[in-house]
């Protein structure tokens, strides 16, 4: 196993928090391998924003580049750039927007920019200038998501602006869909649509078109007409799908089991509360175990009252308020011992908690579950 340090003046040996989170890289690999045979010939940008989903942004990174991956995408420039620094060579699209003076940045750590204006290709073309390097970008087209991008309808002009820029490379033209997740694809197949039209643009002008890709998660596990020159994997490459209703046409396997220990055991008596609020008690004596993970990993304080968790095979209720740092199980009449472990997400024997499971609990979505695992619980690398 390799453990990522989160924290940098604690050495390896130091480290003995029990709340920790394994990823099993061979899981990872083998879902990318089935997306990319499930879209071939099309390229695989694989989506790494939010600490690569919660595995783990450096890590991760490090695990894809082996695999010969073709392109890795980010939210924010930070994150490329603490990749590049980390020794990652694979060409990284940087897909939020830019703001301010962040473009030399893109431009000194070789990142691709996603050009969502006019006035954003013009930035862009001048810094370019003056820093003498060609800069490589994707064009941002907004078919119904309303967050960035030139509108459909006005992307021609658009278009003329960036082909116009001397110090701009145009390699990529994308859009992002709302709803591919969704049984209902209507809209998603109207935006899929209105992006086809824009790309017509091309051929009007016998330009050569740059590398298109609009697919996500849901697109590529529902709509293969999407799929165009490349695909967006992001939630389903590290096993868990991004909705209940989507259609489940590639196996993926999950790759994160989120772990503790038991590290106290009592007896509680009846009427006597449990946790803050004093919102839960027991009718009867009952024994529970204290388990040292709470909302501050991440582990959602609106799970309260809903959230389950296994110990030596066996599902047991999380009860009271769902503490900082802490959570409180009734493990009824049955035994467990100081150091027994404690499944918070992932399967032991044949019980399993899935990731799924702990949204509805919260009344969330997956994404949030895994992005919201915090940076000070340890991540464990299976090999």
């Amino acid at each position: 196993m390799d453990r990522q340090i989160n924290h940098p003046t604690i050495s390896e040996a130091e480290i003995i928090r029990p709340t920790h989170v394994e990823v099993n890289l061979k899981a990872i690999a083998e879902n990318y391998r089935k997306v990319k045979k499930h879209v071939a010939p099309a390229k695989v940008i694989i989506i790494l924003k939010a600490n690569a989903y919660g595995h783990g942004l450096v890590r991760i990174a490090q695990f894809i580049q082996e695999l010969k991956a073709d392109y890795l995408g980010v939210a924010v420039v930070e994150e490329g750039i603490l990749l590049r620094e980390k020794g990652i060579t694979v060409p990284i699209l940087v897909l939020g927007g830019i703001w301010g003076n962040q473009v030399p940045l893109f431009l000194k750590h070789n990142l691709t920019i996603t050009a969502s204006s006019i006035d954003k290709l013009k930035q862009i073309d001048e810094v370019a200038e003056q820093m003498k390097i060609k800069a490589i970008v994707h064009l941002k087209i907004d078919t119904g998501m309303e967050r960035v991008g030139v509108h459909y309808y006005n992307a021609e002009k658009f278009l003329d602006a960036a082909y116009k820029c001397k110090n701009i490379e145009v390699e990529g033209i994308f859009s992002h869909f709302a709803s591919s997740d969704a049984a209902d694809l209507t809209y998603t197949r109207l935006q899929l649509e209105r992006f086809m039209e824009v790309l017509n643009y091309f051929a009007k002008h016998s330009i050569e078109t740059p590398m298109r890709h609009i697919s996500n998660s849901g697109a590529i596990l529902q709509l293969p007409e999407a799929n165009l020159d490349m695909v967006r994997p992001g939630i389903i490459l590290f096993g868990v799908y991004p909705s209940g209703e989507v259609k489940r046409t590639i196996e993926v396997r999950p790759a994160l089991t989120w772990k503790s220990l038991v590290v106290y055991f009592k007896v509680i008596k009846p009427n006597h509360p449990v946790g803050y609020s004093s919102s839960w008690k027991a009718d009867k004596n009952i024994r529970a175990v204290t388990v040292p993970v709470g909302y501050g990993d991440g582990y959602l304080r609106s799970m309260s009252g809903k959230a389950e968790v296994i110990i030596r095979g066996k599902r047991y209720t999380v009860i009271g308020t769902i503490s900082m740092d802490q959570i409180v199980v009734n493990i009824n009449n049955d035994s467990a011992y100081n150091g027994d472990e404690v499944i918070l997400l992932g399967s032991d024997g044949e019980n399993e908690i899935k990731c799924e499971e702990l949204a509805d609990w919260a009344g969330t979505i997956p994404y949030e579950i895994l992005t919201n695992i915090n940076t000070r619980v340890p991540r464990v690398y299976k090999e």
